[in-house]
């Protein structure tokens, strides 16, 4: 035994050094009959040791494994015609000889196995990327391998490598096809194996020099977004790993479909998958254009599934998409890179909102490459047409609508920027050598450079022939332009447009005034030249208009700006100080008021021309002067009626302790009856807008409500029910404070609701009647 033990170790090693060139003599002449003695070997016991004892089994695998060995090393130890020869002659036989052996339960008669089986198929025995495989082999075997899929074990994961393999070097999608159909609507087991196939080739692909054709991945894709769908866990998140390896646009369409799935596992993978892709591309700016195509034209893509259309809506679908977006810019390392063709994309589809969307959810990253973002917005400006002058906008044709589009989104632009980038007055590319040239050069003035983000703003805000979209959304974007340029400017161009009364052009100066106090506060308001933007304003209200005619809105626009400057007064001590300087230029501008003039602010100068009794005259010019009819009194009462709309919370307190008590202590004295239903009306509106900080004046407003209602006009009656209403409607302290006076007014509400006065009064005052007898 132990002789027959050393006689069959020794004539394995002969084999074996022989196949390893340790002897070389006979080989050429005797590779095939040896080739035969292997494949005899390997079928022999296989038949016969199948069913052994334990024992006997293993000593027929270790054969097999001997045998397979020596198969394999002597297909490696085959040249050039030699090899092409054998897997010509032999190729079937060897296949037939090998396919069963993948059954085994032992890896290592597996991996020797599929080794040979390489070799057939891809007819080679060195690397794989110079050569191609036998498709008449693999249409042979293919059925029988398919058969080894079945199942989750070491032949399955063998033969998925092999098959895989082939593909990524075969333009035979048949086989692909068959692999896939067999695989994708089988049991648990055959999908995994077919996610692990896809996996396999995806990245052998990636390593390989052979490019797989665009039908292969389409091919893949698809059935990966299947996969991504699938109640297994282990199968979906497989598949949400390797979608984001697939070129976009094979699946970044209907990826965004499956983000739209009202199906929250399905929500979640594919959103998770979105982020991966984008974060794979970080650098690559068309995988963003293809999404935002997705989410812009889901009509035209047929890969977008119904779901776009749910329950939800277009809108929400896109912000579900749109949200994940934050996670990815953060990996976004160079934004130049990715900003310059996003913006052209936009200046390509000016009428793509989805683009401005998506676009705002960046501005921060815009932020910080904002001469880059502004020198992009010059270059398009500079190559449009500007309107022709004499000729207006038409809207209703439709290339004015495009034209309309064109001129808006550079202006979409700089709206995304956040305000803070505006306060760099170093920036060529926002103010060029404006900040300098103002100081000593007048014709900064009058006209704008157009090689600046700042004068392209300002000319299409002012300019006669501009579309009206265009024209109040750059007079809005002015007043994020830093006080010290926008200020000098605006009051210069608001003058002139007094002086001819250009209607259209102090509008837009007006809007953009009241934009920069809001934005910059008191920077703005404390600009010495604020004093000509309110001495304008004066001209403007003594205006004659008529409610709803260009004058009137013009007149709204110095009304509103009045009173944004009253507030921005209250709300800082410095811009307090600062109005001295113009509260004493309003006086100079006052003929015949005398010493009543209260001297100090805005605040003051408005409840002044609001209450005075005495004929204001305002001189407009050198040698006109206009008295200030009660119209403009009028006016006064509707700047604190905005005012109190407007005041920011931190200054209702001082607006309602400097206002109230003097108009309230006034009132009474104004000989007008209009004046007075207006400062009845600024009542209303302080007790509607500002609550219970009227409480220390609230008996005295009742009071006034009541005496109103008693002895006024119509129009004082009116007003004087809806200030009744207004502080019945108050907070509990307020309507304590009132109690009672409340049975005077209820007195009083009755008799008038008995009277003749006119029906409106009465039908107001029936029903603060049944308001009061419910309290």
């Amino acid at each position: 035994m132990l002789k027959r033990g050393v006689l069959l170790l020794s004539s394995c090693w002969k084999h074996y050094g022989m196949l390893l060139h340790l002897e070389d003599n006979k080989f050429p002449q005797q590779y095939t009959e040896l080739l035969e003695q292997y494949l005899s070997g390997i079928q022999f016991y296989a038949d016969n040791y199948a069913e052994e004892s334990p024992r006997n089994k293993e000593s027929g695998r270790e054969t097999i494994i001997f045998f397979l060995n020596c198969l394999a090393l002597l297909l490696g130890r085959l040249h050039g015609k030699q090899f092409e020869t054998t897997i010509e002659e032999y190729g079937s036989r060897l296949s037939e000889a090998i396919i069963s052996q993948l059954n085994s339960v032992d890896d290592e008669v597996i991996d020797s196995s599929l080794c040979i089986f390489k070799a057939v198929i891809f007819r080679t025995n060195s690397s794989l990327s110079k050569h191609s495989a036998d498709i008449r082999q693999i249409n042979v075997l293919l059925p029988m391998l398919l058969d080894l899929l079945d199942e989750r074990d070491s032949a399955a994961k063998a033969v998925i490598k092999l098959l895989a393999e082939y593909c990524s070097i075969s333009s035979d999608t048949q086989c692909l096809g068959e692999i896939l159909k067999r695989l994708i609507s089988g049991n648990v087991s055959q999908k995994r194996n077919a996610v692990d196939f896809i996996s396999d080739l995806i990245h052998m692909s990636m390593q390989s020099d052979t490019v797989l054709p665009p039908p292969i991945w389409q091919h893949l894709s698809c059935h990966l977004l299947e996969f991504l769908q699938d109640e297994q866990m282990v199968i979906s998140t497989q598949a949400s790993s390797l979608i984001p390896l697939i070129d976009p646009s094979f699946t970044l369409p209907a990826l965004v479909c499956l983000i739209y799935s009202p199906l929250e596992r399905v929500h979640s993978l594919a959103s998770g998958t979105l982020i991966a892709l984008l974060k794979n591309y970080k650098h690559n700016p068309d995988v963003i254009c293809l999404l935002l195509d997705c989410l812009s034209k889901p009509s035209e893509n047929p890969d977008i599934c119904d779901a776009a259309d749910g329950v939800e809506g277009k809108k929400t679908d896109i912000d579900r998409v749109l949200k994940l977006l934050p996670e990815w810019s953060k990996m976004v390392e160079d934004w130049k890179v990715m900003i310059g063709p996003l913006i052209d994309k936009l200046f390509a589809e000016p009428s793509n909102a989805v683009i401005v969307r998506f676009l705002s959810s960046i501005s921060e990253h815009l932020a910080s490459a904002t001469d880059f973002v502004f020198q992009r917005i010059i270059s398009y400006s500079r190559r449009q047409k500007d309107p022709d002058e004499g000729v207006y906008p038409n809207y209703d044709a439709p290339e004015g609508q495009i034209d309309l589009f064109k001129r808006l989104c550079p202006l979409l632009v700089v709206r995304l920027l956040p305000l803070q980038v505006f306060n760099d007055l170093n920036s060529s590319a926002l103010y060029d050598e404006l900040p300098t040239k103002l100081a000593h050069d007048d014709e900064c003035l009058r006209t704008q450079s157009t090689e600046c983000v700042a004068g392209l703003l300002i000319n299409r805000a002012l300019s006669k022939f501009e579309f009206e979209d265009v024209r109040r959304l750059a007079a809005e974007l002015c007043g994020r332009i830093h006080p010290k340029v926008l200020i000098p400017i605006m009051s210069y161009q608001l003058k002139n447009a007094t002086s001819a009364k250009d209607l259209l052009k102090i509008k837009a100066c007006l809007f953009s005034i009241c934009t920069s106090l809001l934005v910059n506060g008191t920077d703005a308001y404390a600009h010495p030249d604020m004093f000509w933007i309110c001495k304008a304003t004066e001209t403007i209200l003594l205006w004659p208009s008529v409610d709803g005619d260009d004058i009137s809105k013009a007149q709204h626009g110095c009304i509103d700006c009045l009173a944004l400057m009253l507030c921005t007064e209250l709300q800082a001590t410095k811009a307090v100080k600062n109005s001295i300087s113009i509260e004493v230029c309003f006086e100079q501008s006052i003929v015949s008021s005398g010493d009543s003039l209260t001297k100090g602010s805005v605040c003051s100068y408005v409840i002044h021309h609001l209450v005075c009794g005495e004929d204001i005259s305002v001189m407009l010019g050198r040698n006109e002067v206009v008295k200030a009819h009660h119209s403009f009194r009028l006016c006064m009462a509707n700047v604190l009626i905005s005012a109190c709309q407007k005041v920011p919370c931190a200054s209702k307190k001082p607006f309602v302790s400097k206002i109230l008590p003097r108009v309230l202590h006034s009132v009474e004295e104004i000989a007008n009856s209009e004046v007075r239903s207006a400062c009845i009306q600024v009542f209303f509106s302080m007790v509607y807008h500002l609550k219970s900080l009227v409480l220390p004046y609230s008996s005295d407003l009742l009071k006034v409500s009541i005496k109103s209602l008693r002895e006024g006009s119509e129009k004082e009656r009116i007003a004087g029910a809806k200030l009744l209403a207004s502080l019945m409607a108050s907070e509990e302290a307020v309507l304590q404070k009132i109690s009672g006076g409340l049975v005077d007014a209820r007195t009083l509400l009755q008799d008038i609701c008995s009277s003749d006065l006119p029906l409106d009064v009465r039908k107001m005052c029936q029903r603060l009647l049944v308001c009061l007898t419910s309290l």
